[in-house]
């Protein structure tokens, strides 16, 4: 636990040097777990230094010896698992299956990425000259920086980290503010306690004010990955693009389910529980609006309404526990608002709305429009809006009336249908008679429009955490129209 409250930079836990702190706490109960000090501008200074000599070692390391460490880091997670669960519950607000299903997901991304050291494959292409071959090499990248989100902290930063380090780079994590150890610095012990080699991941902890922007700027790091808002993505977007560096960017989600009138009610709503309520909606993939046809909206929202009832609210220690707290109380101020506004405009609470510090009962609205806060923004609560449309081609306007285009889902028992309309909404994922929280480690993972760029998983990953390099050989001697 105490070197918690260090940086982790070049194989050792440090203090920060910054005179600010950053404090850690439990969304449940309120409790302070650490106090971090900060880091400021010389410690990530020293951290990139250190990635970057770390890196040129570590790209000439064999695949296999990359690949013993990996399932050597495998096995210390499947070791300090429940450490690692409890970790997430007290400081992330993880119900204890959320804190799970994220510690396998972890553990796949790991099993996925330890492949690539075998699956960086070049390519010898024929030439247009006589006695000339052309040699496409795949190389890492450098170093990569990594910004690490809250609401799944060691997935979706070891989502970067692991093919990062795969691929033959070295990372620089700054985790979130609201998870420092989550999404950070027990990610940076994981990686030391399974004997990679120092330096190869560092952790600094800092407020953005401090090192956020020069995070991103600074010369060393060739990619910054970041999972988190659209408005914090898009200004990462434009600082790294002022500096030609590469970016991987998992934002903000209003992802949709579209119930068809010929769709299995119960089946539906069940799904659409799942992929409103768990983790209290805070995921990018969470499903934001319902839209369901009119010939079926009043018998969804009624078995909708019964499941959400049955859920269990509470302390996310307790096995029983579905729906824990929100992350912070500006969270649950932000949500309140945009429902209570959108009250205002005409939307109909018909369960729940009520908070007690950070944890919300789930709400269900009913005669919401696309127009209103609660339909028209991110929630990333457990607020769920269901909306009638008029038939398929108004449920799909609906659908793609948004900014946003990550993950949606369709209910039909036409299931070729449901892929005709599925290719026409503007989404990177969506899922047939399944909700939209899907995460595959082989699969290609992203967004389209205000929802992101790039992918993530499987041999996109590869192509995104690489570069490539032609080197042409010619056999014997050009000649040349100036001789």
């Amino acid at each position: 636990m105490e070197q918690y409250t260090n940086q982790f930079i070049n194989g050792q836990w440090k203090t920060g040097s910054s005179d600010k702190t950053i404090e850690d706490y439990n969304p449940f109960s309120g409790e302070s777990i650490v106090t971090i000090q900060s880091a400021d501008k010389e410690d990530l200074e020293e951290a990139f230094q250190a990635a970057k000599k770390a890196q040129i070692k570590w790209r000439d390391t064999t695949p296999a010896e990359k690949q013993i460490l990996f399932d050597k880091l495998i096995n210390v997670m499947q070791q300090q698992r429940d450490d690692i669960v409890d970790w997430l519950i007290k400081e992330s607000g993880s119900t204890r299956l959320k804190a799970n299903a994220e510690f396998d997901a972890s553990v796949g991304i790991i099993k996925e990425s330890a492949s690539f050291p075998t699956r960086m494959a070049g390519a010898i292409l024929p030439s247009n000259f006589p006695n000339k071959e052309n040699r496409v090499y795949r190389l890492p990248k450098g170093v990569i920086g990594v910004i690490g989100p809250w609401n799944f902290p060691l997935h979706l930063t070891m989502r970067s980290v692991a093919p990062a380090l795969a691929t033959g780079n070295s990372v620089v994590i700054k985790p979130a503010s609201d998870t420092p150890v989550t999404s950070g610095l027990l990610i940076g012990k994981l990686f030391q306690d399974a004997g990679f080699p120092d330096g190869l991941v560092n952790v600094v902890v800092g407020r953005g004010s401090e090192i956020g922007d020069e995070f991103v700027i600074h010369p060393i790091p060739k990619l910054i990955s970041f999972t988190g808002s659209t408005e914090v993505g898009q200004r990462i977007g434009e600082q790294a693009g002022k500096h030609l560096k590469d970016v991987a960017l998992e934002l903000g989600g209003n992802n949709a389910m579209v119930v068809l009138k010929d769709a299995n009610i119960e089946r539906a709503a069940k799904a659409a529980v799942f992929g409103k309520f768990f983790h209290q909606g805070q995921i990018c993939m969470a499903l934001n609006r319902m839209i369901v046809e009119k010939e079926v909206y009043d018998a969804f929202v009624e078995e909708f309404v019964r499941l959400v009832r049955g859920l269990k609210v509470g302390d996310p220690s307790d096995e029983a526990t579905l729906v824990g707290p929100v992350i912070n109380k500006a969270q649950v101020e932000r949500i309140q608002k945009d429902l209570q506004e959108s009250v205002e405009q005409g939307a109909e609470i018909l369960v729940g709305g009520e908070a007690d510090g950070c944890l919300m009962q789930p709400v269900v609205l009913a005669h919401v429009t696309n127009g209103m806060p609660i339909a028209k923004n991110e929630i990333f609560g457990p607020v769920a809006s269901i909306i009638k449309a008029e038939n398929e081609e108004d449920a799909l306007q609906i659908a793609n009336d948004s900014p946003y285009g990550l993950s949606g889902s369709i209910f039909t028992e036409d299931r070729h249908h449901g892929v005709e309309l599925a290719l026409k909404i503007e989404t990177g994922m969506i899922h047939i008679n399944d909700q939209s929280v899907n995460d595959e480690p082989h699969v290609p993972f992203g967004g389209e429009k205000e929802s992101g760029i790039g992918r993530f998983n499987g041999e996109w990953a590869i192509e995104k955490f690489t570069t490539v390099k032609w080197i042409g050989i010619q056999s014997g001697y050009r000649e040349y129209p100036f001789f």
